[in-house]
């Protein structure tokens, strides 16, 4: 519905309802008060359209310049045409821009009135009036203001598109120039490919460019070569070519993709003959397998593509019966092509893995493999190879493709080329010198195959000749390896084993006399060596070979030998040169540590045994005990107490006993004690075991070692009386104290009673009556509570000495009783710890 605005004052004046006098009189009082009128617009703003309008002109003509009246008007103007359409309505919203124009005269520097007026006029589908309203908007306002205002205008060119929004985005980006990647977008959008292209160069080349996207310069520049080779004839200003190279050369790792482009580039031209040369050239350039794939693929995909055309040109000439002898040629030649392209690939992925590191060695081999049968093709491959690896950066085994280039013409009779390939191998500088010794093994084996055995000899002859300068470092980087591989071990055993099956004995001897004389040789090469001679009845040469052999080397390398030596002289000689046989166990055991001192030990008391004096058997084994390592000495104690329990039976033992008792630590001084009172317990020396199990109880916390107490509680239940028993519980007692005591077997203890309680094998009970449990449970401060309060208890009665004394079964415990009875005419006395 139409609704005049024009409102004349004169006329609207019966507007005035009877409700609007007070504010009526308010505005006569005050004329110039805004909020006077602000409250009447407010009383108004439930009337009609009309009435609001009086009341704003009003307003308005004595308020030109207020932006809050103005934007209140503007807004309820805008508001009541917005429903309507722009074009049967067209008066109205002619109205309303009239009031903007008013508006604008004075509020010209706002930039929500122009807004407010060009997003109205957008919707009024005119154009031309539109772009100049925002161009007055521009120029009436200052530049701070500008990025508001281009806003708002970038969306209405994107709406209008065509030259327009073109126009006015290269005028935008003389303000922003940031955003040029809009500007591409926009010019893609209306597929203006080459001006697009033109700036994405301008903005690629630019070094201090921004992507407001983003974008790295690398997916800027691919983005230009994906345009330009996509629309190859709508970009005529830029030269292609040049460019695709240019990223070929700046981005290394995407080359597959960029030779791609520049080929599909020339194949929607419909220049193929270029594609291919683009493609032959990427493939033969490329140092990637992943990007040879990529071209490789493309090429072939492409020459399918033309060769399925083509063969439907054929079928179609076919059908008609017409004859084109060229256009078959092409076919059959593409075709050619496309075969020949399928069998080189094999050769191209190895000519790439050779351009990232032409010093590969197993690379070169496959390329001698893939050309079979094609001797001329594997000839000039050996020799290309020759000449391109460096020997220092080798990646491989180089002297292996020596050996098999040589074993080319070997397999081909050409034995004089084959000799003449070792022989120029051998002047390699290798990285390794045993590499060149392998070398020269090959060669002789060579020779071997051929049955030329004394060229074979020859052959490792000259290889073994040291230099003028012998005396050079087998480990010395900095010399040629040819100055150096007379040192080499796997050349002088290859030069060894080759003697021993076809030399005779003194060239054998010979050659195992430079070996030694260069002090090269490794023990297994003195056992050979040995051995040799004891095959050929050369027993005591091999014996000096042996004494050499220890001589150069010392333990453990030397227990192996002296192990090996006496062993054979044993064998040999048996108890005839016993004098000389003692002579070279001295010498054994003279430097031998004490980890390697037990076996040599054990065969020189067997060679007593067997050949000499039992007496020197056991000084022998009483040695090994003072001279073996603490973890064999245990072992060995209980060795020499059963040797000499048989040979002179167990009262013998006793003394072995005493002593073991007194080194061992306590763990197997505790073990060795329990055997020695196990011995006079069947010897019926029931003092003497009692005594002994005494002594033991002081390694033995009754709460971890239960065992031990067991077993004393067993006996005196079986041999002991009433005062026996009680002194045990004392001893077990005064033990348990002094344990406790101590802090560093209160975790252990604490630890061994909860695995004893979640076994269910929870044994013994402790002296004050409570449960080992509770003690577990009540923590390491009552353990000392308890620890103290027997300390107490015992202290009376209990007195530790530093040696102990064995006496009767009958002793009582009181001091009285003990100095009235008879000294013991068997009494042992042992040294004891000072605490129990």
């Amino acid at each position: 519905m139409e609704v005049d605005s024009n409102v004349d004052e004169n006329q609207g004046f019966y507007m005035i309802e009877e409700l609007d006098i007070p504010f009526e009189e308010e505005i006569l009082r005050n004329p110039y008060t805004l909020k006077s009128w602000l409250r009447y617009i407010d009383h108004k703003s439930e009337q009609q359209l009309s009435q609001q309008i009086f009341v704003y002109e009003r307003a308005l003509k004595e308020l030109p310049g207020s932006y809050k009246l103005w934007k209140q008007y503007l807004d309820l103007r805008r508001e009541h045409v917005q429903e309507l359409n722009p074009v049967r309505f067209e008066k109205e919203y002619l109205k309303v821009n009239n009031c903007f124009e008013r508006a604008l005269v004075l509020l010209h520097k706002m930039p929500r009135i122009w807004l407010d007026y060009c997003s109205f006029l957008m919707n009024q589908c005119r154009v031309t009036k539109t772009r100049r309203i925002f161009d007055r908007a521009l120029k009436a306002l200052p530049i701070t203001q500008h990025p508001r205002i281009w806003e708002l205008y970038l969306k209405f060119a994107r709406s209008v598109g065509g030259e327009t929004a073109i126009r006015l985005h290269r005028r935008y980006l003389k303000l922003e120039p940031d955003r040029v990647e809009e500007y591409i977008e926009l010019l893609l959008s209306l597929n203006r490919y080459d001006e697009a292209a033109k700036r994405l160069a301008q903005t690629v080349n630019n070094d201090r460019f921004h992507s407001m996207f983003g974008k790295s310069n690398y997916q800027l520049w691919m983005e230009l070569c994906d345009l330009i080779c996509e629309h190859p004839h709508e970009v005529k200003s830029l030269k292609v070519e040049p460019i695709i190279r240019s990223g070929i050369r700046r981005f290394t790792d995407q080359v597959g993709r960029l030779w791609n482009s520049l080929a599909n580039y020339w194949i929607k031209l419909g220049h193929f003959e270029k594609a291919r040369d683009v493609f032959e050239e990427g493939i033969s350039t490329v140092m990637t397998v992943r990007d040879f794939t990529q071209i490789f693929d493309t090429y072939a995909k492409a020459e399918e593509t033309v060769i399925e055309r083509k063969m439907e040109e054929a079928a179609e000439r076919a059908e008609e019966g017409t004859d084109d002898p060229k256009a078959d040629l092409e076919l059959d030649l593409r075709l050619m092509r496309f075969e020949q392209l399928m069998d080189r690939r094999p050769f191209l992925v190895n000519d790439v893995l050779l351009r990232q590191n032409p010093n590969n060695v197993h690379e070169w081999e496959k390329r001698v493999a893939l050309w079979k049968d094609n001797h001329t093709k594997v000839v000039e491959t050996y020799t290309k190879a020759m000449r391109t690896i460096d020997p220092k950066k080798a990646t491989g085994k180089f002297h292996e493709l020596w050996a098999n280039f040589a074993k080319f013409y070997e397999q081909g009779g050409d034995i004089e080329n084959a000799r003449t390939i070792f022989e120029k191998a051998t002047h390699v500088d290798f990285k390794n010198v045993n590499d060149l010794a392998a070398l020269w093994c090959e060669y002789a084996e060579m020779e071997l195959r051929l049955e030329n055995y004394n060229k074979a000899i020859d052959v490792m002859g000259r290889a073994t000749v040291p230099p003028h300068n012998p005396n050079v470092d087998f480990r010395d980087e900095s010399l040629p390896v040819q100055l150096r591989v007379f040192k080499s071990i796997k050349l002088w055993s290859f030069y060894v084993d080759l003697e021993e099956s076809i030399g005779t004995i003194e060239s054998t001897r010979a050659v195992y006399d430079r070996i030694l004389e260069l002090k090269i040789a490794n023990p297994q090469m003195i056992i050979n060596y040995a051995n040799f001679l004891e095959e050929h009845k050369y027993h005591e040469e091999s014996f000096k070979v042996y004494e050499r052999g220890v001589e150069l080397f010392n333990y453990p390398i030397a227990f192996e030998i002296w192990n090996v030596y006496l062993t054979k002289f044993i064998n040999r000689y048996g108890g005839l040169k016993l004098e000389r046989a003692r002579d070279l166990f001295e010498q054994a055991l003279e430097k031998c540590p004490p980890k390697y001192a037990k076996p040599l030990y054990l065969m020189y008391g067997k060679l007593e045994e067997d050949y000499g004096l039992a007496r020197h058997a056991m000084r022998i084994y009483d040695r090994a005990t003072r001279s073996v390592s603490d973890e064999d000495r245990f072992e060995m104690f209980n060795f020499y107490i059963a040797k000499a329990s048989a040979n002179f039976g167990v009262t013998y033992t006793r003394e072995i006993y005493e002593r073991a008792i007194e080194v061992l630590p306590d763990k197997e001084a505790k073990d060795m004690s329990l055997k020695y009172a196990e011995l006079e317990r069947k010897l019926g020396e029931i003092d003497r075991a009692r005594a002994l199990y005494a002594h033991a109880s002081q390694f033995c916390d009754p709460r971890t070692v239960p065992s031990f107490w067991q077993t004393w509680h067993d006996f005196e239940v079986k041999h002991g009386n009433e005062d026996t028993f009680k002194e045990m519980l004392r001893i077990k007692r005064s033990v348990q104290a002094q344990y406790n005591t101590e802090v560093n077997f209160i975790s252990a203890q604490i630890l061994a009673t909860r695995q004893a309680q979640q076994s269910g094998q929870v044994q013994g009970v402790p002296s004050n009556g409570s449960s080992i449990s509770e003690i577990s449970a009540s923590g390491t401060s009552n353990a000392m509570q308890i620890a103290e309060q027997e300390a107490i208890q015992t202290k009376a009665n209990f007195s530790v000495s530093k040696s102990m004394t064995f006496v009767p079964s009958s002793t009582q415990v009181n001091k009285e009783n003990v100095s009235s009875n008879p000294s013991n005419p068997d009494e042992i006395t042992m040294d004891m710890d000072d605490d129990l």
